[in-house]
């Protein structure tokens, strides 16, 4: 039996023993009575009884025990010309000041915050900050329109929010605080103050007795201690697309959270205390909490926070520079990433001007990594090149290739075996097991491990429906795939209408809604296909109401602008098709899933249930009319 076989068979046998072992790497100032708390299933808990501070263990232990003057967090921002870096001691004293500001203003233990901030160091010091206090912060991608975030601050009912006056995309300003005002404008609910970082590069004009300045509020600030917390209390809350249009806020407990993401960054990265280590993500994504603000600082690792793009900023050789500059271990980013830059650089032209001799790995994650992007990475880099896949709900890898455990051949288009932790099944839709190399559904036998979500924020019962009811006994991941003969799982793709633009989750049925607001629209379906750049991009098929007499080109323009104005620029909306009708079942449901296989250019069978074949020749003339069956990539969403 291998290491790696070992360690998970005994995380599956012996989940109390593993993670009570693997709980001993976490500062805890009330060891927990119960491992595993299964006295309400499904609603497992993990270290109750445990008492900890997540900020505690990211700051001040490391300062505590001879790390102050190492570096935690390099800002790296090509889009303003600025890199700054922070020691250990540095950053906890940011934090810490901030911490006594937002106390100031009446913050305390069980509130919510929501920041809704660019790539700057303020955001990785807010969510540490509210992680100090108790307090439950929910971060909001910057790229998010008004209506978006009006929908978080209404679930979420913060007492404060805090942003920017601005973000950068490339050469081009921002204004958050214009966003953040009309959002506050939609929302029922009205936070009672927001503190906002003036950025030199655009001035907010602030609200009377609501909006604070970031820094005039740090310079009055007194320093705050760390508030005890039970290792099941919340962390934070994490909004992802639903099926039904309205976000789920993913709820991240306190315990589980740290035990597992400190065991990943050795376990799964390979990376220790004193390396650098860089998420090329987002913030206002799990993986920005994950593995930009938490996992690394856990480890005692110096993270990196990047402001800027892989191409563009200035061109296709900036994550070499990143890498080279500040002599990167680990990176983790998306494929989307790699397949911009392979793109801009085929031949690896760029990889050449750069010393990257300190870099080892290459984690990718966040949409099905492509062989022929895994292969160009490879053969260019000479590096590892792993793929792994987890999703906003876990928290970390549900499949990987171990690096700190044993270090398998890979299978392009596998994402390896199940990380420790991790009992992944395939199931057909009656709940059989399938076999080797048999398509079906993804799912994990209960308990999940640490650090996964315990529930929804305030949606028990729609936590149950989403995950838990359709295999009693199993979290439903929603992606379909399969296991080969040596235990690899193959994930090929969602299952349900939730789609995947560049590693970020969007709801199809929010889309759908959005363009049923047209005036001119009667009937709408939305689908995502295949694009070799962004892994899969939205495409609207909408029928006209009956005497509508405008152009079909300008209302489809019409629709890009209002997807931008409701979801924002993410939802890469491009593509709108002009049909007669939908191709429909005869009880009415449209038939996404064979649209989107037209749409990819895959074989499909006509289904039996639908109400008119012919359809589907319309459909495909559609397609072909606004250019989709060409694939070409949209470019930059923004």
């Amino acid at each position: 039996m291998g290491r790696y076989e070992e360690i998970f068979q005994r995380s599956i046998r012996d989940p109390q023993g593993f993670w009570g072992e693997a709980s001993e790497a976490i500062s805890w100032y009330k060891r927990c009575d119960k491992v595993l708390d299964d006295s309400n299933k499904p609603f497992y808990r993990w270290f109750t009884g445990g008492e900890l501070n997540t900020c505690y263990n990211a700051l001040d232990r490391h300062v505590e025990s001879g790390r102050a003057d190492q570096i935690a967090l390099i800002y790296d921002s090509p889009v303003t010309n600025q890199i700054q870096t922070f020691t250990y001691r540095e950053l906890l004293g940011q934090v810490s000041r901030f911490a006594g500001a937002l106390k100031g203003l009446g913050v305390s233990k069980g509130d919510t915050v929501i920041i809704y901030l660019p790539m700057v160091p303020h955001a990785a010091i807010a969510m540490l900050a509210c992680a100090r206090l108790g307090v439950v912060h929910s971060v909001v991608f910057g790229g998010f329109a008004p209506h978006e975030l009006a929908i978080r601050i209404d679930d979420a009912k913060p007492k404060v929010v805090i942003s920017a006056s601005c973000g950068i995309e490339a050469k081009r300003v921002v204004e958050f605080k214009h966003m953040l005002d009309k959002a506050i404008d939609l929302a029922s609910h009205k936070p009672q103050k927001c503190v906002i970082f003036q950025r030199p590069q655009a001035k907010a004009e602030l609200i009377p007795a609501r909006d604070y300045d970031w820094d005039e509020l740090m310079a009055k600030a007194e320093p705050a201690d760390c508030v005890a917390v039970k290792a099941t209390d919340p962390l934070y809350i994490l909004y992802t697309s639903g099926t039904t249009g309205i976000p789920k806020g993913i709820v991240r407990d306190n315990g589980g959270h740290a035990v597992a993401l400190r065991w990943s960054m050795e376990g799964i990265y390979d990376t220790n205390p004193g390396e650098v280590y860089w998420a090329a993500s987002d913030v206002g994504w799990v993986v920005g909490h994950s593995y930009i603000v938490y996992a690394p600082l856990f480890a005692g690792c110096t993270t990196i926070l990047y402001e800027g793009k892989p191409v563009g900023t200035p061109d296709p050789g900036a994550f070499w520079r990143v890498i080279s500059q500040h002599n990167v271990k680990t990176l983790f980013t998306a494929p989307t990433a790699f397949r911009a830059i392979k793109k801009e650089d085929p031949k690896g032209e760029y990889i050449q001007k750069y010393d990257l001799s300190s870099f080892k790995y290459l984690f990718l994650a966040g949409e099905r990594l492509d062989p022929d992007t895994y292969h160009w990475a490879r053969n260019l880099l000479k590096k590892f090149v792993i793929d792994h896949w987890w999703q906003t709900e876990t928290g970390w890898p549900i499949t990987a290739n171990c690096m700190g455990i044993e270090q398998f051949p890979v299978k392009p288009g596998s994402s390896t075996k199940p990380v420790p932790g991790y009992d992944v099944q395939i199931l057909d839709s009656s709940g059989k097991v399938l076999g080797p190399k048999q398509e079906g559904l993804i799912v994990m036998k209960l308990p999940l491990p640490p650090g996964t979500f315990p529930t929804l924020w305030n949606a028990e019962k729609r936590f149950l429906q989403a995950y838990l009811k359709m295999f009693p006994g199993y979290y439903f991941t929603a992606d379909g795939g399969y296991k080969d003969e040596d235990g690899y799982i193959f994930v090929m793709g969602r299952v349900d209408d939730v789609i995947n633009v560049a590693g970020h989750r969007l709801s199809t049925g929010e889309m759908e809604e959005i363009i049923a607001t047209h005036p001119d629209v009667a009937e709408c379906a939305v689908i995502g296909a295949g694009d070799s750049l962004k892994g899969q991009l939205p495409i609207g098929f909408i029928v006209l109401k009956a005497g509508a007499t405008r152009d079909p080109e300008d209302v489809s323009k019409e629709l890009e602008e209002l997807m931008r104005n409701e979801i924002g620029p993410i939802a890469c909306y491009k593509s709108t098709a002009v049909v007669g009708r939908l191709p429909k079942t005869r009880s009415g449901k449209i038939l996404r899933g064979t649209m989107r296989k037209i749409a990819d250019g895959e074989e499909y069978k006509v289904p039996s249930t639908i109400d008119d074949p012919g359809i589907l020749e319309e459909i495909t003339i559609a397609l072909q009319h606004i250019g989709y069956a060409q694939k070409k990539s949209t470019g930059q969403c923004r």
